[in-house]
């Protein structure tokens, strides 16, 4: 079977309800992507809960319809209904049914992310038997290990957990922060997020990988303060859990905090000024890593 595509750019203000207007007119799938992406001007976060920033300023709106569907017909009517206007060329093109599955693995190698950390997607062998190996299924939750957020919290749990520490993973995701915690020897990590598919995603990896991660659901977040606290979630959502994240944090608690770009590093670090000292500690790709420790009393 084939299929059509269209791609057209238009301004962010627009995206959103371009891509609604094409669904209303019979698209099966639409996609908003940076159209920058790969030059000086990406913009290197999308959709930030709490943000008043909903589409890069030139966002790229994608369009998938079945082979045999009027798409330029539907593409011209979600522009008169949107008032969009098309920033270059609209391109409808046919692309032919392949093995998504495959492709999609195809996308997930091997990822050294530490000294002996590597994150190992579940239909490859490790390269490194005798390194600390997670096993992971990149799906519906968000962590696989490629992320500059995600590679930094990975890197500082290789260098700061210790076997007695008790850890918290506050939006946990996948789960790969958690289970490599307990790979690397944590007496007990815990998982929580707010999404019933994270909480999925988690306990199936757990047991990919053979350790004990407890995981919930927020709302049942057990009452406990841990020895450390990981949370890699986005800058807005970080400033306003900061109570939450600070009371889930053991006084001399350490807490690493990512999914923050440089420019947003001095508000996370400010909601966190009432209950702990945090400070930039590491960079990659314009995101960061804060961290520092909860207040001792």
């Amino acid at each position: 079977m084939s299929w059509q595509r269209v791609e057209l750019v238009v301004s962010g203000e627009h995206a959103q309800a371009l891509a609604d207007a094409l669904e209303e007119a019979g698209a099966l799938a639409t996609e908003l992507t940076d159209a920058d992406a790969g030059t000086p001007d990406e913009q290197a976060v999308f959709g930030e809960p709490g943000s008043d920033v909903h589409a890069w300023p030139r966002t790229q709106v994608s369009a998938l319809f079945h082979e045999e569907f009027p798409a330029r017909d539907a593409l011209r009517d979600a522009l008169a209904a949107t008032q969009a206007q098309v920033d270059g060329d609209a391109r409808v093109e046919r692309i032919e049914d392949a093995d998504w599955v495959a492709l999609t693995q195809r996308q997930f190698e091997p990822l050294q992310v530490g000294r002996n950390l590597w994150i190992v997607p579940t239909w490859h062998r490790p390269p490194r038997p005798e390194a600390i190996n997670v096993i992971l299924d990149p799906g519906a939750a968000f962590g696989t290990g490629s992320h500059p957020t995600t590679r930094l919290c990975l890197g500082w749990l290789e260098e700061q957990v210790r076997r007695d520490d008790d850890l918290l993973d506050y939006g946990c995701g996948s789960g790969i922060l958690a289970i490599a915690a307990l790979k690397l020897g944590v007496a007990r990590a815990v998982g929580v997020d707010i999404d019933a598919l994270a909480v999925e995603a988690a306990r199936y990896n757990a047991a990919q990988n053979g350790v004990k991660l407890e995981v919930f659901d927020a709302q049942q977040a057990p009452a406990m303060q841990a020895s450390v606290t990981v949370a890699n979630i986005l800058a807005n959502p970080l400033r306003v859990l900061a109570p939450v994240i600070a009371a889930h944090t053991g006084p001399g608690g350490r807490i690493a905090l990512s999914g923050i770009l440089e420019d947003q590093a001095s508000g996370v670090i400010d909601a966190y000024a009432p209950w702990a000292r945090l400070a930039v500690t590491e960079r990659d790709s314009g995101w960061v890593l804060v961290t520092g420790r909860r207040a001792a009393c």
